[in-house]
């Protein structure tokens, strides 16, 4: 098994260089390969602040990848679950951090906007610092 960085994702995700595509491409279709939730983190961070994808787009193509054969991802079930909320409207940041917590009976922010969406949402309590 291989592990990818963000930009061999980032690559087969947008094509946008043909020859570092189509070698991703390869690679992840030789499989297996493992994708860390940071490189998932940072993938969504590039393909938003550098390419200007919709998050909808994002969350869409992410979700996708994660389905194909022979790719893993770390902590798959909080993935999925920062996908869904991000997919509602949340930063996806923020989202994957309430996700990955575990065993945590709250997460403690000073963010009021994210108390809110969770709250509304029905994520584990986030609750004020």
């Amino acid at each position: 098994m291989k592990a990818l960085d963000t930009n061999v994702l980032v690559r087969y995700l947008t094509r946008d260089e043909p020859e570092e595509a189509a070698r991703a491409k390869s690679l992840i279709e030789r499989g297996p390969v493992f994708v860390a939730k940071t490189v998932i983190l940072e993938t969504e961070w590039v393909l938003r602040s550098a390419y200007g994808f919709a998050p909808s787009a994002i969350a869409e193509g992410i979700a996708a990848f994660l389905g194909l054969p022979g790719v893993t991802v770390e902590d798959a079930p909080a993935v999925a679950r920062a996908l869904m909320w991000y997919a509602q409207g949340f930063d996806f940041a923020d989202a994957l951090h309430v996700a990955s917590c575990g065993q945590a009976e709250a997460f403690a922010t000073f963010d009021r906007s994210l108390r809110r969406k969770a709250e509304a949402a029905g994520m584990m309590p986030v609750i004020a610092a």
